[in-house]
């Protein structure tokens, strides 16, 4: 990852877009329907930093190159990160292709190497997110501490989540029916119970592209992986960033994992992952092959 990817909150904040033509209007328009108090600065007022000050994202698009980087640096002066347009030697952050749901938002950059594939990919995608996630994300947000309260294990909660999203209160927010959808959510949650134990066993001899998109599924929504030592590094990308890793599990522990509601991924390259799987089987623990070969 050559560049981190970030989101800045823009209720309450001021972005300063400094320059004229069209460069600064593509960015204006980026704002349109944002909390966010936009402020567009020309000329003199441009360059001094103190009319940065408030600010929590500077733009700076315009034709003179000694204006855009004095701009810049009067940005960069008031402690704010900026962006130059067409001009990434001079640029804090770039500006991704953005797919704009509301409270769903996706971003794809390419650090200024190519805004145009940026902005094919997005319409790719774009196709994809369908027009009302932004409701649904906002259904979430709304009983987000009821949720947390309720289930306070991270685990429980993302395995509750996980099933709501495909659930009908889901479907009730895209179809705009938001007290309908609350009214289902709470529902569930007050129905809600530990899932069975299970574990479930994934090729991780890689590379990544063999595996079905099950096991992919499974790797992304796991919580544990539990790992042999030589499991492919492609396959264990495809796994949350914040997913427990072990390696060397005993049976006993694999056992303890799942009664506990963890999902756990069982990540092997071998064979003797079948003796392993007869004693989870003996203890009550159910386990699913995804598929492997050998």
């Amino acid at each position: 990852m050559d560049a981190f990817p970030a989101f800045f909150p823009l209720a309450g904040r001021t972005v300063v877009i400094a320059g004229e033509g069209e460069g600064a209007e593509a960015k204006a328009r980026l704002f349109q329907g944002s909390p966010a108090a936009v402020v567009r600065l020309s000329g003199a007022e441009a360059l001094d930093p103190k009319a940065y000050a408030a600010a929590t994202l500077a733009f700076v698009a315009a034709e003179d190159d000694a204006f855009a980087r004095d701009a810049a640096e009067a940005a960069r002066a008031a402690g704010v990160p900026v962006n130059v347009v067409d001009r990434p030697a001079l640029c804090d952050f770039t500006t991704p292709a953005v797919i704009d749901r509301g409270e769903v938002v996706a971003a794809i950059g390419t650090g200024g190497a190519s805004p145009m594939l940026a902005t094919l990919l997005r319409h790719d995608l774009e196709a994809r997110v369908p027009e009302g996630a932004g409701r649904v994300a906002a259904l979430f947000r709304t009983l987000q501490d009821e949720v947390r309260q309720a289930l306070p294990e991270p685990h429980r909660r993302r395995a509750f989540l996980r099933a709501a999203l495909a659930g009908p209160a889901a479907e009730a927010a895209m179809r705009n029916e938001m007290e309908r959808a609350r009214d289902l959510l709470r529902q569930a949650l007050a129905q809600d119970a530990p899932l069975p134990a299970a574990i479930q066993y994934v090729d991780a001899r890689g590379p990544a592209d063999l595996l079905t998109l099950r096991a992919a599924r499974a790797l992304a929504a796991a919580d544990v992986l539990a790992c042999d030592a030589d499991a492919h590094a492609d396959v264990m990308m495809l796994a949350r960033r914040d997913a427990e890793r072990l390696e060397g599990v005993p049976v006993e522990a694999l056992i303890d994992l799942a009664r506990d509601g963890r999902r756990v991924a069982r990540l092997v390259t071998g064979t003797a992952w079948r003796t392993e799987q007869a004693a989870l089987d003996a203890a009550g623990v159910d386990t699913e092959v995804l598929p492997i070969a050998g």
